[in-house]
């Protein structure tokens, strides 16, 4: 995407204003998979970054207690039964974020992530994704080795993110910490639009990463990828076409429901979401497309989500 595309969006996303949610936002469901710890400093590591993200997603993000799934020290069981629970809870529109938070492995033919007993593989993760009806998926895996999971999970309509960029980093990751920081940080919000999207995110866990590294004076063992176009290749930063479905996914987010308490925002928020749609069907559609025509279409949804974002904005003020 140009430069102007971006330069264009940034100028005139001025944001959202932050809002009092009363109500669980029941568009958005997530499940944490807390695995099996190994080594007692470890396992308690694992449950500390679990705790604090479940409280995270339910006190600042709006997750509902119906909505919020957690499996501590997870077996495949488990796992399979709640992804089979899913099938009846999840509509199309609803929005599934999973999160991975433990040791993964890779004996260079199949990844897996770790669970109490038996692991699964990650073709078998993306077997249990793809029988759900639900057209947005986002998956945290946050786990050593986990880059491998990109390939297996590569979907239309999905947004990998790995700690790792392949099955050979295989180190206890730290990137799952970071990520729940960024989620807690003030400043994650970047574009200053009043939400934190999957990249915003992504992006913030992956500078605070690298940077421990760096004081650490240590050579790094885990670098980030992130993967929302299809293809199966992910990326350690937004480029070649990366990151733009990411860009349009919040994790915090105003239901509809709420904001139709004042009809002409929740008519802007209906507004806003038909064009994050059109644009997750525009970049589903690139390589079919010239690529003059991609861009110009691209740059007028984000120039049109931008004077959306612009009116919530000012409606809430």
């Amino acid at each position: 995407m140009r430069y102007s595309v971006l330069i264009l969006f940034l100028l005139l996303a001025t944001g959202v204003a932050a809002q009092q949610k009363t109500q669980p936002d029941a568009n958005k469901f997530a499940v944490i998979i807390n695995g099996a710890g190994g080594e007692p400093v470890y396992a308690k590591q694992f449950e500390q970054w679990t705790t604090e993200l479940q409280s995270a997603l339910a006190s600042r993000y709006n997750f509902g207690e119906r909505e919020l799934i957690v499996l501590p020290r997870a077996t495949a069981d488990d796992v399979k039964r709640t992804f089979g629970q899913l099938k009846s809870q999840l509509q199309p529109n609803n929005v599934l974020f999973v999160f991975l938070i433990g040791h993964g492995s890779f004996d260079g033919k199949e990844s897996k992530f770790n669970l109490v007993g038996p692991d699964l593989s990650a073709v078998e993760y993306n077997a249990l994704l793809t029988s759900l009806p639900t057209n947005r998926i986002v998956v945290f895996n946050m786990s050593s080795a986990s880059g491998e999971f990109v390939k297996s999970l590569s979907a239309k309509g999905r947004i990998i993110i790995t700690a790792t960029k392949s099955g050979q980093e295989t180190n206890a990751t730290r990137f799952a910490g970071y990520f729940i920081a960024a989620l807690k940080a003030t400043d994650a919000d970047t574009d200053q639009d009043g939400h934190v999207s999957v990249l915003e995110a992504f992006v913030y866990a992956s500078r605070l990463t690298a940077d421990f590294y760096t004081r650490a004076g240590r050579l790094a063992t885990e670098h980030a990828l992130l993967e929302d176009n299809g293809d199966g290749v992910g990326h350690e930063k937004q480029e070649a076409g990366e990151g733009l479905l990411a860009r349009a996914t919040y994790l915090d987010s105003l239901s509809i429901d709420e904001a139709a308490l004042n009809a002409s925002t929740g008519k802007l928020l209906k507004e806003r979401s038909r064009l994050e749609g059109e644009i997750e069907q525009l970049i589903a559609r690139k390589r079919d497309l010239p690529e003059a025509e991609y861009e110009a279409n691209l740059e007028r949804l984000f120039i049109e989500l931008a004077k959306v974002n612009r009116s919530i904005k000012q409606a809430g003020t």
